[in-house]
């Protein structure tokens, strides 16, 4: 059993940075090293859950000693005196001193005769509209798959395939939408074995810019094997080649299984720029590949005279064309030994493809002497034109003319496409201009691949959307329905046919999860729907579940009345449950309800938990996200991991997603680790186009200073519009300097210097490292630069309705925060002043004294509990805290409800916790949402989710992702 789990046991979440020193050409992506072994692990799993096998009964919640409460509250002080956390791994050194790897570029053994080859639709993006599709083009010792947009490791979980078998990544456009998931990809390949696996990522000459992002999160102890081809950019908005430079396609892979091809389209922007800056340009298309192990350094040129494209970087888009060797006609031994030859090596040279002379004859025998027509090879292009100006381009291309069916060329040089996969818009593929395009390949089966609302009938994560309904049936006030539901009951139905708006028709299907489009065999060649995931409706997946736990209908009856019953009375009700008697536990009287809770509106607050797991994303739990939605006010993000706008879609549903992007006020980053942040480029980029020609200002992000470096070096490639603001300085400490400030730049003439002298007696202790970093010159602090940017937090917390965003440091890793938002007082009917609501956010941490103290009073504390009770020693090891830990946190800060997050993928749909010391605490799940005027309900419904899933609490082999692998989180 435990070889079985080998490979699920590999899976690694993200990691830690290691180090920010600038990467070389050929660097490495890759963790130095992994705390533990696969023995080490194996041993771990097996001692840490000797019960884990076993269901875990459905017990009610039973009444609590004050005895039992006064002995937590004494552990609880003990434990804040001396809080354990592993000090190197805080510290950022717990590696250091590891033995570096150097992986080798993934080479397999090839087979020439491909008995299986095809094209299947890896469906990320399709239901939700937030990313690319990705498409594998697989063969028997080899792997390709192009774009790897956001979601591609959940997809690829959900449906078994097994990435570890990739052997590259093709990338049409360099930009979020196509390479989101890039960041956490990597990191499980190199997690997987003592070793991790390597990988090849091939991209335009901008896939530069993206690696100079992820360097600032992703350590460089082991390697990634970059290639980027087409011209070389110079500094930002500097020139690329000019229009007449790499016109011929440029070969990226030539063997025995398939020639692959890249054709630039580069959009066409306004003639007449002349940019002093270029780089010389290799003529041959075979040598236009930069390969990882050269200098990415760009040399001056002297303007041409002739139109230059000074678009960002990211504006470059690819086709790709995929060959596939013919196939040999059979060989005819009647017809060799017409010709004089006898039966032995000979034969085999004709096969070969090699002449031979004649044994009896005084002739040469010609392979085609004596061998069948061959059959060509199929031809698959991939077709991604995002823009008008991509299509004009497009239009001119002339190295395609060999593809097309009414081509005037030789003959000999005709080329046949089977199959070509369009990435591009629906809106871009109607036009009329792009529907003839299409006709000029003839018979060849077109596949639309792009954003279609036929693709949102099937959920992608089927798994999550079924976990998804059945939370909503037994309580839908915490669990509304996912947003694409509702979208089933509408005409989003696409035709197989695209027609333009001037009639004219090209045949075509939509692309759908798992389409496969056969290849090899011959005999098979076309479209296989064999493997198609089933439509799911919700009243089916209900009517499962009633079957398993008929208990559920009547718990669900139980739940509805918890909103039944008056908020303003405090009575013990009972709730029959067949023949058992729940009588609510004397504690909920006794909690009383906070002042700034009286006579709350539904449209005040609500917290919606995108991502509720740990590390990497897993079938039912996607990584750190929380909105928290202020409804005409707007809404913030608290981390934003990937695939968060994916779960924002879910939710809210695919317009209403884009909503939420455009009422952001600000996002706010806890650490650097990539489980974190690596979704918020994508929302970032989302949020530009949404407002483009809207007057608006650029969205705050709040984070960690390497935060920063990723977000400057990404803006390169694709304009993020957002400005930043160092954590540290919303601290406690820097706020107050802020406002001692600002008071004396109200009473003094020249206020420069006397704020400088206020912030340096206030901000940093006297003579301390951080106060002499703040006075360095050009130093990226700088007040000049930071005031500013504290005036415009404050102003837009204002407007949000919020008093403050204060970010304490915790206990994780180097500058690792967790945040305070307070709500701004409110006045009620009657005159009557009532304080606003108080969230607090651990991010990822140790308990930790100053968050602890930071709590007092909270309304809601949201904190990690990433390992159950029993795995103390690998919390501390790893930073984390346990379940009872953060209870204990929240229970000794007075804080009046506690919701716990950020679980171990190893607890697959519900962690392991005791009842016993839940009385105001809540399991998270994703897209859970809590409205604020539902929380003196919310740890009533605990019992009821855990008897949800009473039934599966044993863990599925196929989904056990022990992390002890693990470096990251």
């Amino acid at each position: 059993m435990q070889v079985s789990n080998l490979r699920l046991l590999l899976f690694s979440p993200f990691v830690p940075p290691l180090s920010l020193s600038p990467l070389k050409p050929s660097f490495s992506l890759f963790p130095k090293s992994k705390p533990y072994s696969l023995l080490t692990a194996l041993a771990s799993a097996s001692s840490s859950h000797p019960k884990r096998r076993r269901p875990i009964p459905y017990r009610s919640p039973g009444p609590r000693s004050k005895s039992t409460l006064r002995h937590r509250d004494k552990a609880m002080e003990d434990k804040t005196e001396s809080v354990s956390f592993n000090k190197r791994r805080a510290e950022g050194h717990d590696k250091n001193e590891r033995p570096k790897k150097n992986l080798q570029r993934k080479v397999r053994a090839l087979n020439p005769t491909n008995t299986i080859a095809y094209v299947q639709f890896l469906g990320t993006g399709m239901d939700t509209l937030d990313t690319s599709p990705s498409v594998l083009l697989f063969f028997d010792k080899q792997r390709f798959i192009f774009n790897a947009g956001e979601g591609l490791q959940r997809f690829c979980t959900e449906h078994k395939i097994k990435l570890s078998k990739i052997d590259h990544i093709f990338l049409s456009r360099v930009c979020s939408e196509t390479a989101g998931g890039i960041p956490g990809l990597l990191l499980t390949l190199a997690g997987m074995g003592e070793e991790g696996m390597s990988v090849n990522v091939w991209g335009p000459s901008d896939l530069k810019y993206l690696v100079d992002a992820m360097k600032c999160f992703i350590p460089n102890a082991a390697m990634v094997h970059t290639r980027s081809f087409g011209p070389t950019h110079g500094s930002v908005g500097g020139p690329m080649a000019d229009e007449t430079q790499f016109t011929d396609p440029i070969v990226l892979v030539d063997d025995e299984v398939v020639k692959l091809s890249a054709i630039l389209l580069r959009p066409s922007f306004l003639e007449g720029s002349h940019l002093p800056n270029g780089v010389p340009i290799m003529q041959n298309p075979r040598e236009k590949v930069i390969d990882d192990s050269m200098d990415h350094a760009s040399e001056p040129i002297s303007p041409n005279g002739r139109s230059m494209l000074t678009g960002k970087p990211g504006d470059m888009s690819v086709i790709y064309v995929c060959e596939l060797p013919d196939i040999k006609g059979k060989f005819d031994p009647a017809k060799a030994v017409a010709l004089g030859l006898r039966p032995g090596s000979k034969y085999r040279d004709l096969q070969l493809g090699n002449s031979v002379k004649s044994d009896y004859q005084n002739i040469m025998v010609h392979p085609s002497d004596v061998m069948g027509p061959s059959v060509p090879g199929p031809i698959v292009l991939l077709v991604d034109c995002p823009t008008e100006s991509h299509l004009q381009e497009l239009l001119s291309v002339q190295c395609l003319s060999s593809y097309y069916a009414d081509s005037s060329g030789p003959p000999e040089n005709a080329k046949v496409v089977t199959c070509v996969i369009h990435l591009s818009p629906a809106s871009l593929i109607s036009s009329s201009n792009y529907q003839s395009w299409m006709k000029r390949f003839g018979s060849a089966q077109h596949i639309m691949a792009g954003h279609e609302r036929k693709n949102v009938e099937i959920p992608i994560l089927k798994s999550s959307a079924r976990i998804a309904a059945r939370l909503n049936y037994l309580c839908p006030q915490f669990f509304p329905a996912p947003g694409f539901w509702s979208l089933q009951q509408s005409d989003c139905l696409a035709p197989e046919s695209t027609a333009s708006s001037e009639g004219s028709v090209c045949e075509s299907i939509s692309a759908e999860n798992l389409l496969k489009f056969t290849l090899r065999p011959y005999a098979h060649l076309g479209l296989d729907r064999s493997v198609i995931p089933s439509k799911v409706a919700a009243a089916d997946v209900i009517h499962d579940l009633l079957s398993e736990n008929p208990e559920v209908v009547d718990a669900a009856q139980c739940v509805s009345q918890f909103w039944r019953q008056s908020t303003e009375t405090r009575e013990e009700v009972n709730f029959v449950q067949e023949d058992t008697v729940m009588v609510e536990e004397p504690w909920f009287s006794e909690n009383t309800l906070p002042s700034c809770l009286e006579n709350i509106r539904r449209d005040d607050l609500e917290i919606v938990l995108l991502g509720t797991g740990s590390s990497q994303p897993s079938k039912y739990r996607n990584v750190s996200a929380i909105h928290i939605n202020l409804f005409s006010n707007g809404g913030l993000l608290l981390d934003c991991g990937e695939g968060t706008l994916g779960q924002l879609k879910r939710r809210y549903g695919v317009e209403g997603a884009d909503n939420a992007v455009r009422g952001l006020r600000c996002i706010w980053i806890s650490h650097i680790h990539a489980d974190h942040h690596t979704g918020l480029a994508r929302i970032l980029a989302l949020r530009r186009t949404l407002l483009k020609g809207v007057p608006h200002e650029p969205l705050l992000v709040v984070g960690p200073r390497q935060l920063k470096r990723y977000l400057d070096a990404y803006q390169r490639l694709e304009d993020l519009d957002m400005q930043f603001l160092d954590c540290k300085h919303t601290t406690e400490a820097s706020l107050n300097a802020f406002e001692g400030a600002t008071e004396s730049n109200k009473r003094h003439s020249s206020p420069g210097k006397d704020r400088q002298q206020k912030v340096d007696s206030t901000l940093f202790a006297k003579g301390s490292r951080m106060e002499s970093y703040w006075k360095r010159p050009n130093s990226p602090v700088d007040d000049g630069v930071v005031f500013p940017i504290l005036k415009s937090l404050q102003k837009l917390l204002s407007e949000a309705g919020l008093e403050a965003l204060i970010s304490v440091p915790v206990m994780h890793c180097p500058q690792a925060f967790g945040v305070v938002l307070k709500a701004s007082e409110r006045m009620n009917s009657v005159g009557k002043v009532i304080p606003g609501w108080k969230l607090v956010y651990s991010g990822d941490t140790r308990p930790c004294p100053a968050l602890t103290e930071a709590s007092r009073g909270a309304t809601i504390l949201i904190h990690e509990a990433t390992f159950e009770d029993g795995m103390v020693d690998e919390a501390i090891a790893r930073n984390h805290s346990t379940t009872k830990e953060a209870i204990e946190v929240g229970n000794s800060a007075g804080v009046y409800r506690i919701i716990l997050t950020h679980f171990s993928q190893r607890y697959p749909k519900i962690p392991v916790f005791d009842e016993t010391h839940m009385h105001k605490t809540c399991i998270a799940f994703d897209l859970m949402s809590i409205n604020i005027a539902d929380l003196p309900v919310l740890p009533k419904v605990l019992p009821y989710l855990k008897m949800l899933f009473k039934n599966e609490m044993i863990v599925d082999e196929s989904d056990e992702m022990f992390d002890a692998a693990s470096v990251a989180s």
